[in-house]
């Protein structure tokens, strides 16, 4: 019954919001019965406001308006607008990993690693969070998925620096692994590398390391990573959203005890060698990895990166909130009012905000009652 309530939502058939909290509910999905917006007066005093001809469509139902990938990458570029198309620019890695991506070039040696021991100590190491298959009630066209779902990737420019030791070297975030990879060249040669050490859907979030490659991995080392689309020349009304929430953002966080940085701190700092230089097998990796992310769900730091188009423009602001267990949680029509409520039940409590769900990756999780559980 929850399933044909949740389809109806979904294709705009009138129904009491509650059914979707309770339908969400039943596939796992942790949701919050707050009010996006956290007071019960709202009003506009102390928030930044749209323009008075800031149209957004109202009307129509979000759930279901994003489509399933398995990976989605956010390109470092140091801006908050681009080309109309960011793969117009011929120089771009963005415009390399169009062409590697469609088509998809064969899998090349990778470093060998030294031997697992015969005799292995238990290991006391948190595992990585599988991605859970299709959540249960779940069908096609509500736009919530899982990861294992897809094998698409999803390619984004985003306003971070690089980090790479070579500054015409690109950073590359990668979600929803929570992890960067730096020295990228901006030529085929660097989107294949990426895609053979990072992207391809048949690697898991551990990796490969590959022989004489310059790529270094690292878990991001924060307790969630926010995106907002800025794409001006797509749409001006996220151009004009993304400052306002970004200035939002950054004053709630800070209110809640957090850090926000709106550009990448080098993962070494914080995480210390690349992955790729612990000289382990990949098991080892992947406890690596997950120990990694579970100091950064306790981390009370954010990064937030403006990015070009996700889609969905009649829907800003748009937001993409990742976390280090794997959940990407789609918002749209966000406001800058809706920002403290979205900060205190999502980002700390790590429940969902029904009215302004659009869908995401890895929403459901079996036995966990919020987002950051392990």
């Amino acid at each position: 019954m929850f399933v044909h309530k949740l389809r109806s939502l979904v294709l705009g058939a009138p129904e009491d919001s509650d059914v979707l909290c309770r339908s969400l509910r039943a596939s796992d999905v942790p949701v919050s019965t707050a009010d996006c917006r956290a007071c019960a007066d709202p009003c506009d005093l102390g928030h930044d406001a749209y323009p008075r001809r800031f149209n957004v469509d109202m009307a129509s139902n979000m759930l279901g308006s994003v489509d399933p990938y398995h990976r989605q990458l956010v390109i470092s570029t140091g801006k908050a607008d681009w080309d109309r198309k960011i793969e117009d620019d011929k120089d771009s890695l963005a415009a390399a990993l169009g062409q590697v991506i469609a088509r998809p070039p064969p899998p090349p040696p990778v470093s060998t690693s030294p031997p697992l021991s015969t005799s292995p100590k238990p290991s006391t190491s948190p595992k990585l969070p599988s991605s859970p298959p299709n959540p249960k009630g779940i069908r096609s066209g509500t736009g919530l998925f899982s990861s294992s779902d897809s094998t698409s990737t999803s390619v984004l420019n985003g306003s971070h620096r690089t980090v790479s030791e070579e500054e015409d070297d690109d950073t590359v975030l990668i979600f929803p692994d929570f992890k960067c990879v730096t020295e990228v060249s901006r030529s085929q040669q660097g989107a294949r590398d990426l895609w053979n050490t990072a992207v391809d859907p048949s690697i898991g979030r551990e990796g490969v390391v590959l022989r004489r490659s310059p790529l270094k991995s690292w878990v991001l080392p924060y307790g969630c990573v926010i995106l907002l689309c800025s794409h001006k020349k797509r749409d001006n009304r996220c151009g004009i959203a993304a400052p306002k929430l970004e200035h939002a953002f950054i004053k709630s966080l800070e209110a809640h005890g957090w850090d926000a940085d709106t550009h990448l701190e080098h993962p070494s700092l914080t995480m210390g060698p690349a992955l790729e230089d612990l000289g382990s097998t990949p098991e080892e990796r992947e406890e690596t990895i997950a120990t990694q992310l579970q100091e950064s769900t306790s981390s009370k730091r954010a990064l937030i990166v403006k990015v070009s188009h996700i889609g969905g423009h009649r829907y800003a602001g748009n937001a993409i909130i990742y976390t280090p267990a794997g959940s990407g949680i789609w918002y749209g029509r966000v406001t800058p009012h809706d920002v403290d409520s979205i900060v205190t039940n999502t980002i700390v409590d790590g429940l969902i905000l029904p009215p302004l769900l659009r869908g995401g990756v890895n929403l459901s999780r079996p036995n966990c009652k919020t987002l950051n559980d392990w």
